[in-house]
Parts: structure tokens; sequence; C-alpha cells
């Protein structure tokens, strides 16, 4: 089998390795006799026309080599179309990736596994959300984790994820629960206290925080979690079981599913697979099948 690949690539994911891994992906699809174009672009928008472009012009797969970040503005080019998107994951946090049982930081192996299941037409729909124009693959966060993301971003120190755990520490500090207002499918209105509310079409975001474990990239739903008003010392024990996603365990912490959700809190950004999508209050819909994702 034969066709044209687009690796659409970061230079800065992970300091660097975004350009680094290009190189091993590229070698890999070639030698599994595909032909490789790669997009770069002098800057997000620019990057993201010339994907779009790409799939404008017939590729044959859209491959984002770099972190959450890439793999959102490459969902920006293929949602909605046939053509397939591939992940090469070598970002900071890798979520999509790792929920969708990808390689993490191998580019010579993420790109195998892409090359065979292309040959084997080995391609599985996923939902995505959709937030105005924007569509999202993972999790759409509004309340502490996106103050931690505001304050992480504004930082110039330490590099990495150091640097969030940080912000969360700053913002601990001084946080108190937020007055949310949340609309369910277009009926069931909820108004409660909550530290965050998270609307998860994956499982997971912050580098393996599995913030909504249920979440299923296939059902048509996301699986909003909210926390309500804790503490600073009930959200500091119950922090590290969201790594384990055991947290929806905790009476202060809600799971419900909607295919369409609007939320709204005062002084809140909402941030989708780790990228501002602007000021509360958003609305939020889960596409059913919306994009063609290659592997694994």
């Amino acid at each position: 089998m034969t066709c044209e690949i687009t690796l659409f690539v970061n230079p800065t994911a992970g300091r660097g390795r975004g350009a680094r891994a290009a190189l091993p992906a590229a070698s890999a699809l070639r030698a599994a006799g595909f032909s490789v174009r790669t997009v770069l672009g002098e800057n997000a928008p620019d990057a993201l026309a010339r994907a779009r472009a790409a799939v404008r012009d017939g590729t044959g797969a859209l491959v984002a080599v770099g972190g959450d970040g890439m793999a959102h503005l490459a969902l920006q080019a293929v949602a909605g179309t046939r053509t397939p998107f591939g992940l090469i994951a070598v970002g900071t946090g890798n979520d999509l990736a790792r929920t969708l049982g990808l390689p993490v930081r191998d580019p010579a192996a993420a790109a195998r596994l892409i090359a065979e299941a292309l040959k084997d037409s080995r391609l599985n729909d996923i939902d995505l959300g959709l937030v105005g124009d924007q569509w999202f693959g993972t999790v759409l966060a509004s309340g502490l984790d996106s103050r931690v993301n505001d304050r992480g971003n504004r930082m110039r120190w330490p590099l990495g994820r150091f640097k969030y755990d940080l912000a969360l520490l700053a913002e601990l500090a001084a946080f108190r629960p937020l007055p949310y207002r949340i609309t369910l499918d277009d009926g069931e209105v909820r108004e409660v206290e909550a530290t965050l509310v998270a609307v998860g079409n994956g499982s997971s975001y912050g580098g393996g925080m599995r913030i909504c474990p249920g979440a299923d990239l296939t059902d048509g739903l996301f699986d909003v979690t909210g926390v309500g008003d804790c503490t600073r010392t009930t959200l500091l024990r119950v922090f590290p079981s969201v790594y384990r996603g055991t947290h929806v365990e905790h009476p202060k912490v809600s799971v419900v599913r909607a295919a369409k959700v609007e939320i709204a809190a005062p002084d809140v950004t909402g941030y989708a697979d780790g990228e501002p999508l602007g000021p509360l209050p958003l609305t939020a819909r889960c596409v059913p099948a919306a994009v063609s994702v290659i592997g694994p």
C-alpha cells in the first residue's frame, strides 16, 4: 500500500521533542512504504491553515507529532471529515494518546503502529466535544484546575509539569468554591457551589489525572465530574486519588452523564485539551463518531 501521510509537527513540543520525534517517525512510515510530507507553520493559525489544506487536498492521513495541544490543533482540521487522524505523542501530558491506548514518547513505535493500522484499515471512530467551533478530545476543565492553568501559563519557571504543581499550591492558598449553574441536555439545571467542574469526553487531563474515569470515547455522552465545596485540607487529601480515578467515591464528588452541557460561573476560563477556550458560560456538545482515529 502506498499513499501520502501528512506529519503535522510542533517543533517545540516537550522542549524540542516534537522536532526530534518527526525524524524517526517519518523514517518508520517511509520504511513501511508511505510517502511522507511535513507541515510546520510559522504559528498555530498558519499551521492549522496548512493542515486544513492538506486535508482538502486529499492526504491519506493527518498525523500529529507533539502533545495534547498539537493533537487539539490537528482535530480542528480533521473533525467532521473522513481523513484518518493519527497521533505520535511526545508532549508533556499526552492524555489523548493514553486514553486511546497509543504509544507515548516512542515515535518510531507509534509510527509503525500507524503504518500497520493503515494497511489493515484499522480505524476507530470516536466522539469529540464541540464548543462553538472548537473541537476537543479529552476534557473541558473549569474552576480550580483552569485557574491553575491560567497561573501556570504565566509562569516562566520552572519548566514542565512541576510548574503546574507549584501553580496548584499557589491557587489553593486563596481559592474559594464558585457558584456554578450547570444545564444538562437543555433540561435539568443544577446550581451548586463547586471547586471545579470537568466535562469529560476522555477520561484524563494534566498528564494522567483521571478526573472523569468512566468517560467513554464512543458512547455519545460526556461524563461531568463536579467537585463540591471542599476545604483545602480535603482537596489535598483527595488529590492523589485522581490519578487512580477513585476520587469519584468521595462524597463531595458527583458524576452525571449528558450529551450537551452548559456551565456558567463567574471569572472562570474554560480549557479543553489544555488549551484556553474563553470565559464561562460555555456550552459543549458531544458529537458522536466525529473523527476516525488510526489504531491501535
